[in-house]
């Protein structure tokens, strides 16, 4: 079986869809520079009903608020003067993981659905995204490095728009296509489904220097 770059067609039902959301061949991934290359010997083509994609949006709720509240436990006992500290062996510290949760979570469930709205340069700060963002440093200088309380907060603010926008985002915008990263789907509904998948990996992250610092582990 060879493996192949795959065309993901999306066939939405007519039904009360407007017609530019009847998306057909979204996309090709014709420059595999994400590892989404599958091994299969033709092209799949998954059905996507306006129903279906309003139940997979209202699951994402449920997974964000599961992968948070396990987040949350693993930090409750992480002491303070650990957080800006980088194990040794390790690439990343407490700190930046958490920033870069919030971060994600903004750019996944808020800017990649509804663009940068009124209120967004408090929520995102500049130096937030440059500094927690992806492809960044964790910063050393603790100059650099926000408090515990003010990271949490940024995660907590960021946590609660979201959630609260989630529930109004609309079948026909969820269908309108994005670009990396997404889970299964090269629509907006993918950019949500990857935000809980997103952060239970770097929950493990977290899991794995709270070891490092000699932490007792949570599971």
């Amino acid at each position: 079986m060879q493996t192949k770059q795959v065309a993901t067609a999306l066939a939405v039902e007519s039904q009360g869809v407007d017609q530019n959301c009847k998306l057909r061949s979204i996309a090709w991934l014709k420059k595999a520079k994400h590892p989404l290359e599958l091994s299969m010997d033709q092209e799949t083509t998954t059905v996507l009903t306006r129903e279906t994609v309003l139940a997979m949006r209202d699951a994402v709720l449920g997974q964000v608020d599961f992968a948070r509240r396990y987040t949350l436990g693993l930090l409750e006992e992480v002491p303070e003067p650990l957080w800006p500290v980088i194990p040794s062996g390790a690439s990343s510290h407490i700190a930046w993981q958490v920033g870069h949760l919030a971060v994600s979570q903004y750019g996944l469930m808020l800017f990649r659905q509804r663009g940068r709205a009124e209120g967004d340069l408090d929520l995102m700060p500049g130096w937030l995204r440059k500094r927690f963002g992806r492809g960044s440093i964790p910063p050393t200088d603790l100059s650099e490095i926000p408090s515990k309380a003010a990271l949490l907060d940024c995660l907590e603010k960021i946590h609660n728009v979201s959630m609260a926008a989630l529930p109004g985002f609309s079948a026909e915008q969820l269908m309108e296509p994005t670009e990396m990263p997404y889970a299964v789907h090269a629509i907006k509904l993918g950019a949500l489904l990857f935000c809980p998948l997103h952060e239970s990996i770097h929950a493990g992250q977290i899991g794995i220097l709270r070891r490092m610092h000699g932490l007792v582990p949570v599971r």
